[in-house]
């Protein structure tokens, strides 16, 4: 009899389990796998651009089976687009586990000037240029800073993440 219980209790414990992973797993994946994206940021300014959104993956891997390119990063053409991906949402990720309450944006104009990632948090302003290649020629667009001077700038390369996402190198 014991062994039956034991086989009964088990059946049980596995079916609870599964239960338990259909219903959470699902919305795990959900989050996982879905895209989110980043509104334009404007405040009517005549150049800038209002309605545009970028979207970005949680998993990198996602971008790479949907462009279906899984090349080392040496090989790759859009290692720029990659690592812009990856360190916006790891400046998310390490936002809402200090429980920061910050909107993110975009920015761009009709003349194609870019800022990678803008904070909004309690009317102050961070902006963000990612570079993986720390050589590479990066400066915000005087345009922005002409018409934000109050926003703080920020260059961030793979040498100095750390000063945004708090990881080590």
């Amino acid at each position: 009899m014991y062994v039956g219980n034991t086989q009964c209790v088990f059946v049980l414990f596995v079916m609870l389990f599964f239960l338990i992973f259909s219903f959470y797993g699902w919305f795990y994946c959900q989050a996982i796998l879905s895209p989110f994206q980043l509104p334009a940021f404007s405040r009517n300014l005549r150049n800038e651009i209002k309605k545009g959104r970028k979207v970005y993956f949680y998993d990198c891997g996602i971008h790479n089976a949907i462009i279906n390119n899984f090349n080392p990063l040496s090989q790759r053409t859009d290692v720029g687009a990659l690592w812009e991906n990856f360190i916006i949402v790891e400046r998310i990720k390490f936002l809402r586990y200090n429980e920061t309450e910050t909107n993110h944006y975009f920015w761009r104009t009709t003349q194609q000037q870019e800022i990678d990632l803008v904070e909004e948090q309690n009317g102050k302003l961070n902006v963000f240029e990612f570079k993986w290649n720390k050589n590479a020629k990066a400066r915000i667009p005087a345009t922005f800073t002409e018409n934000y001077p109050d926003s703080i700038t920020h260059i961030i390369s793979p040498d100095n993440m750390e000063s945004i996402t708090a990881f080590p190198q």
